[in-house]
């Protein structure tokens, strides 16, 4: 399931409310200022920075 685009443009990194973009596999939200991905599950981002995975 695939997240809506108009949703994509208002979301922010909880962290730092920086600017987030899909992976190119489109499982997650990764904030490049902040180096987390935030995952995908069920087409609903999860934008807890608990959850949040560090880029590799």
């Amino acid at each position: 399931m695939a997240v809506d685009q108009s949703l994509l443009e208002i979301l922010a990194c909880p962290k730092c409310k920086g600017e987030v973009a899909l992976t190119q596999k489109k499982d997650g939200l990764v904030c490049n200022a902040c180096r987390l991905i935030y995952p995908i599950t069920d087409g609903i981002p999860v934008m807890l920075v608990e959850e949040a995975n560090p880029l590799d």
